[in-house]
């Protein structure tokens, strides 16, 4: 596999598409702080970290309206792959559905939001937008 980030957002997107509940992910410290950030921000219901075997896994509940079934996620979008990659200056930020929706960007100081990045200002990869 040549792009895991891109494999953990498909791996949501279909489980947002079959209306499952729970997804499974393998592991890593990318892909945890994502899964933090989405939590943070209230696209996720909640989410665990199982050390089973070498890698682990990470356990996504994922978030639905009640009353129209309808996920909390409409979009995940992957923006800097493996083959060509984006980054950004803190002034040149991108502004996903004109600031409703989210970036996550990978830092120097670690992942954070498009927001975060700006307000410490620094730049990074554009890793996906969610909104």
């Amino acid at each position: 596999m040549t792009d895991p980030i891109a494999d953990y957002l498909t791996r949501l997107r279909n489980a947002i598409m079959a209306n499952h509940r729970v997804v499974e992910v393998p592991a890593s410290n990318l892909k945890k702080e994502i899964t933090k950030i989405l939590f943070e921000k209230g696209y996720i219901l909640n989410y665990k970290f199982v050390d089973d075997g070498p890698q682990g896994t990470i356990k996504v509940a994922l978030k639905y309206n009640p009353k129209t079934k309808e996920n909390a996620i409409r979009v995940l979008k992957r923006v800097s792959t493996p083959g060509l990659r984006k980054y950004t200056g803190y002034k040149d930020m991108p502004r996903v559905i004109n600031g409703l929706g989210i970036a996550i960007i990978s830092t120097s100081k670690g992942v954070m939001t498009d927001k975060e990045a700006a307000a410490q200002k620094i730049g990074g990869e554009v890793l996906c937008y969610v909104y």
